[in-house]
């Protein structure tokens, strides 16, 4: 992971704001759904990479034990700011943590900047060591494919980009890139790898980034009956991999 240049990165993006679009809600709006649908009263929470809070910030308000870790300091500020417990850290390394602490751990932002799969592995890791067994961890990918569509072709910049392509249009970032990218086969490795049971895999937000103009220009009726629509068809397998995010439900089982 660049870590100096992503935090030089967060300094400066507005990460509070950035699910208040209309498009940018639909992410948000499908993982609350899962977790909702996994969650038990008196479940604790550790949200890691968790920017400036607006996951954790929705659970401590119910009443739930939430705690955040997050890499940039500048978001770690908007955390405290909340009143929610939370540390300076890396996912890859969460030694302020115990072991079996957490029922419900969210790892939704680091395993799109981490870069190579030995640092997925290791923040995977980390995130299972933390949860309790029969306890649930939720992470977000950013999707191979949407990234070749819609920065490659849609905006134009594939010509610039074959250096970190291959033939079979994988990318392969540097390790000067803020950002990786997977295919479906690359999650089965590392949920397999790692030794976790999956419940569920979710197509996140679906088109909203290809039609994104569209949506945040819809009247409030037409924006619900979008919602409904998706949240009706993100599971549908021939759709898993178009989006831009992938959910992933795994489970730590009792040993």
């Amino acid at each position: 992971m660049n870590e100096e240049n992503l935090i030089k990165y967060y300094n400066k993006f507005n990460e509070e704001k950035r699910l208040d679009s209309k498009h940018n809600q639909i992410e948000f709006i499908t993982a609350l759904k899962y977790i909702n649908k996994y969650i038990k009263d008196g479940d604790k929470i550790v949200d890691i990479g968790a920017g400036t809070g607006r996951y954790s910030e929705i659970y401590s308000n119910k009443g739930y034990d939430v705690t955040a870790v997050e890499l940039v300091k500048h978001n770690l500020k908007q955390i405290e700011k909340k009143g929610i417990k939370c540390f300076l850290g890396n996912a890859t390394n969460l030694n302020m943590l115990e072991d079996n602490s957490f029922d419900i751990t969210l790892l939704f932002g680091p395993m799109y900047h981490l870069i190579s799969m030995d640092e997925k592995i290791k923040a995977l890791e980390e995130a299972k060591r933390i949860t309790k067994p029969d306890g649930y961890i939720f992470i977000s990918y950013c999707m191979n494919e949407f990234a070749i569509i819609k920065h490659g072709f849609m905006d134009n910049n594939i010509l610039d980009e074959l250096e970190i392509i291959d033939d079979n249009f994988k990318i392969n970032p540097k390790e000067t890139d803020l950002y990786s990218f997977v295919r479906l086969e690359d999650i089965d490795y590392l949920k397999d790898k790692v030794g976790l049971t999956r419940i569920k895999i979710i197509n996140q937000d679906g088109p909203t980034e290809y039609m994104k103009n569209i949506i945040n220009k819809m009247d409030d009726k037409t924006f619900e009956l979008f919602i409904k629509y998706h949240l009706s068809t993100c599971e549908r397998k021939e759709l898993l991999g178009t989006g831009r995010h992938i959910l992933e439900i795994l489970k730590k089982d009792i040993v």
